[in-house]
């Protein structure tokens, strides 16, 4: 058995009241990521795994940034999802480049939500493509899904897809400005449903720093638990980035932390700070895999000047909040 895998069997077997003392009260009770080697400089990941075993990651840059692995320590870089960027990309960004995209599989077909958008500005857009082989060069795009302007109160960043059990669609996005939202999706379409139009709030921070952002939200042991990206990214060992959690009883919220805060009220339960060479760790995606979910994500290695490396490491779920390991 592996050190990883022996861990694992170890923190499963501790009681609730043992993994609740094992949440990080002090930097240095994080997790380092796990091991990842070849092309881990990244940004804002998001990783399926095929059905032939393959993983398939994407990430915020150019044409949206690809990388795939046999074995999820070995990475190689790939051609971009898009060899030809969509012409309406312009209209958000004169680079112009995706950001943060958002990969899943349903009903025979790869979707990718992704974003369009200038650093520090809410002109922004989502976007939506399709693939039925999930491999770059072959998405097709299906252009805009949802806008923000300079005068909105929101930001269409960061979006991320969730199908609920009774099958309703479900996206949540959000960047800073009045936090994260959540919205209907017309599962035949993936645009927005027409016959629900209202936009929710998940989580805000309405003191302080506006920065909360990148949400994810997925379903455990009868709890939607909302993740999301706090603080400072993109300034390399200045970062000040970590992810928080918080929990509610239907996918809507509202969602709260281990304390009982609402995340719309600058709540959050920490999952992943900074410590040691780890630093700003954050734009994290959730994925299941063979051995467990794991939590995907980027930090600035202290290390190497501050580059955006790849994050891997297993969540534990027996507190009945996730633990980082």
């Amino acid at each position: 058995m592996s050190r990883t895998l022996r861990k694992r069997t170890a923190l499963l077997a501790l009681p609730t009241a043992a993994l609740l003392a094992l949440m990080p009260t002090a930097a240095s009770a994080y997790p380092n990521p796990g091991r990842v080697t070849g092309s881990v400089v990244t940004h804002d990941p998001s990783m399926i795994r095929t059905s032939s075993g393959q993983y398939l990651l994407y990430a915020t840059g150019g044409g949206i940034s690809n990388k795939t692995s046999g074995d999820r320590v070995a990475f190689s870089a790939g051609a971009d999802a898009f060899s030809s960027r969509p012409s309406w990309w312009r209209t958000y960004s004169s680079v112009p480049e995706a950001w943060a995209p958002d990969i899943s599989y349903h009903g025979g077909k790869y979707l990718m939500y992704y974003s369009v958008s200038s650093f520090g500005s809410n002109t922004s857009a989502i976007g939506l493509a399709g693939s039925t082989t999930g491999q770059p060069g072959s998405w097709s795009d299906y252009g805009i899904v949802y806008t923000s302007s300079s005068s909105s109160d929101y930001n269409a960043i960061d979006p991320n897809l969730f199908v609920d059990d009774d099958g309703k669609w479900w996206l949540s996005f959000g960047s800073w400005w009045t936090g994260i939202k959540m919205i209907r999706i017309d599962p035949s379409t993936g645009k927005q449903l027409s016959s629900d139009t209202t936009r929710r709030s998940l989580a805000s921070r309405p003191s302080g720093t506006k920065a909360v952002e990148a949400p994810f939200v997925v379903k455990r042991n009868g709890y939607y638990y909302l993740f999301a990206s706090y603080d400072t990214c993109c300034a390399g060992t200045g970062s000040t980035y970590k992810v928080k959690v918080g929990r509610a009883t239907a996918v809507t919220g509202p969602y709260r932390d281990k304390n009982g805060v609402a995340m719309t009220n600058n709540g959050g339960t920490p999952v992943l700070e900074s410590h040691g060479s780890v630093i700003g760790p954050g734009g994290q995606s959730i994925m299941n895999d063979v051995d467990g979910d794991l939590i995907v994500y980027h930090y600035y290695d202290g290390n190497d000047n501050g580059t955006p490396k790849l994050g891997v490491n297993l969540l534990n779920w027996s507190s009945g909040w996730p633990v980082a390991y």
